[in-house]
């Protein structure tokens, strides 16, 4: 009896093995043992924290920046032989308006130590004006007309000989809108500094250049016609409202271009005189309260639209001054900027008096000394420009009732009639009939 409870025991202490699993022997055979070389030590994870801690405190690389315009270095200032002053605007900027003061310090728009020309406030003059002696007279006029001279030279060496009628109507129908879409824009701005250097670029690929002008500008386009010619070099070929073609030359080099540095900023207008004043002259103040009053209950003789176009706004106002003293335009949504320098240019081309801009309106007056005499004058010395169209129009219809008859006494065998006609009589022919003066 005591070996069967013994028993019993023994099989009561045996070890408990879990339950026996038919697994697959796959994973024995293929399973993967990292080599030693993988295997990371003690040492080597202490060394790999080090660094991580190292990497930490290592400052990053600061990001790249591009090279600064600003940033000369050793370079040498930029030289340009253009023998004329550099402006931001050339045909809304006079040199004959001197100002009272400047809004900033002389800061030069093409940046520091950019251009060997210094700012006054105005311009980069292409002549040094300040004198070296008291005694010495002011060497500034006897060079600006050396300066003027070699540039009517140039200009003429460059354009070479006048372009044929044939030619011509050639290239202005290449610098059509449906043959091209390349196109300077002129706006409120007018033939800006930077504007010279898009024009030369597009002489590289063709002869001619489309110049749109709207705005302010084209209160005076003969202003503009002759700014364009004068500081590119070119030649208007044809002229449509406010759409020009600037011809470059026969003997233009593209890579011979002139050097012209550009404006990195715009810089601040200087500061001048009221346009408005309390009195106007020869009125006392209580006749300007009256007057301007009046103004803003005359009828309004036009309405400008925005980035219109004005060329026959100076003909009009002359037209309103026969009929009543004061005029008044109305300038609802134009910028505060663009109708007072509309009404600048009004003052020196009707001429006039300007009497306000209150609300949106210009109101100038024609002055106690107003003779219709005078202003008849006027007419006859700047025709209006549906006068000048009408009579470009009458003259292609010669040519062609002429180049008609040619024809027939070609055919016909009687007696020809030669129209001898030399490449300058035509420059002029032509010149009269695209560019009318709008003054």
């Amino acid at each position: 009896m005591l070996l069967p409870s013994l028993l019993r025991g023994a099989h009561l202490l045996r070890p408990c093995h879990p339950p026996r699993r038919h697994l697959s022997r796959l994973l024995d055979r293929y399973g993967f043992v990292p080599p030693a070389s993988l295997t990371p030590t003690a040492k080597e994870i202490s060394h790999g924290t080090g660094a991580a801690a190292d990497q930490k405190r290592r400052t990053k690389k600061p990001p790249y920046r591009p090279p600064s315009s600003l940033d000369r270095g050793d370079r040498p200032a930029s030289h340009s032989d253009l023998p004329f002053d550099f402006r931001f605007s050339y045909t809304e900027s006079s040199p004959d308006a001197k100002p009272i003061g400047l809004r900033e310090p002389k800061y030069s728009p093409f940046g520091p130590g950019r251009l060997d020309r210094p700012w006054t406030g105005l311009c980069a003059p292409a002549v040094d004006t300040t004198l070296r002696s008291v005694d010495a007279e002011d060497p500034a006029p006897a060079a600006e007309k050396d300066l003027e001279e070699a540039r009517r030279r140039e200009r003429e060496r460059v354009l070479g000989e006048p372009l044929t009628p044939a030619e011509r109507s050639f290239l202005v129908d290449k610098c059509q809108k449906n043959r091209t879409k390349r196109q300077i824009n002129l706006g409120r701005d007018g033939l800006t500094h930077n504007m010279l250097n898009d024009i030369h670029n597009h002489w590289k690929h063709g002869e001619g250049v489309r110049v749109k002008c709207l705005g302010v500008p084209t209160v005076d386009m003969q202003n503009v016609c002759r700014e364009l010619e004068d500081k590119t070099g070119g030649l208007i070929i044809h002229r449509h409202g406010g759409q020009l073609i600037l011809y470059r030359g026969r003997h233009y080099h593209p890579k011979k271009r002139p050097v012209i540095p550009l404006m990195l900023w715009k810089p601040a207008e200087p500061i001048y005189p009221r346009l408005i004043k309390t009195t106007i002259e020869g009125l006392t103040v209580q006749e300007t309260k009256e007057m301007r009053k009046k103004g803003l209950h005359a009828p309004v003789l036009t309405k400008l639209a925005k980035n219109g176009y004005y060329a026959s706004l100076v003909s009009m106002v002359r037209d309103g001054f026969l009929a009543d003293e004061l005029v008044r335009i109305d300038c609802k949504g134009l910028p505060k900027s663009d109708y007072r320098k509309i009404g600048v240019k009004l003052r020196d081309l009707v001429p006039c008096i300007l009497v306000s801009f209150d609300k949106e309106q210009i109101i100038v007056w024609r002055g106690k000394d107003h003779d219709e005499s005078i202003q008849d004058n006027m007419h006859k010395a700047f025709p209006s420009v549906l006068q000048l169209e009408s009579a470009a129009g009458e003259n292609e219809q010669e040519e062609a009732s002429s180049e008609s008859v040619a024809g027939e006494n070609e055919h016909g065998e009687k007696e020809e009639t030669s129209v001898d006609c030399s490449s300058d009589e035509w420059s002029e022919i032509s010149s009269s009939d695209d560019v009318p003066d709008d003054k």
